[in-house]
C-alpha cells in the first residue's frame, strides 16, 4: 500500500485531503508545517507528497527545494496543493521541483487521479 503525507497548515484543508485519500485505499500521514514534514519524510519514508505552499517556518517551496537538493528524496513524487492557483503559481511550482500543482478548491477526481498517476 502506497504511503501519502499530507503537508498543510489548515487542519480543514489536511482532514479533507486525509479522507479523500483514506477512501481511495491509501495509507496516510500528516504535517502541519515545513519543518514537521521534514521530519516525517525522514520518518515515514512516504511515497508522494501533496504540499501545501503557504505555510508558517518554511513554505512549500523551499521544502521541495530541499527535498529535491537530498539524493535520497529527489526523485519523490511531490503534489502542490494550494490556494494560490494563478497561472505564475503553477508555474513557480513546477520551477521548484513539483510533479504537478493543483489549486484549491479542486475536484476530489483531480486530486485521485493526480496522486495515481504519479504512484505508477
Amino acid at each position: 500500500m502506497s504511503k501519502i503525507l499530507v503537508v498543510d497548515d489548515q487542519n480543514s484543508h489536511r482532514q479533507m485531503i486525509i479522507n479523500l485519500l483514506k477512501k481511495s485505499g491509501l495509507k496516510v500521514t500528516s504535517a502541519h508545517s515545513g519543518l514537521q514534514a521534514l521530519e516525517q519524510i525522514e520518518i515515514h519514508k512516504p511515497d508522494l507528497i501533496i504540499l501545501d505552499i503557504v505555510m508558517p517556518d518554511i513554505n512549500g517551496y523551499e521544502v521541495c527545494r530541499r527535498l529535491r537538493a537530498s539524493p535520497s528524496t529527489k526523485d519523490l513524487p511531490i503534489i502542490f496543493c494550494s490556494i494560490k492557483g494563478e497561472d505564475f503559481d503553477h508555474y513557480w511550482g513546477i520551477r521548484q521541483g513539483a510533479n504537478a500543482y493543483i489549486a484549491k478548491p479542486f475536484q476530489p477526481r483531480e486530486l485521485i487521479s493526480t496522486v495515481k498517476r504519479l504512484l505508477k
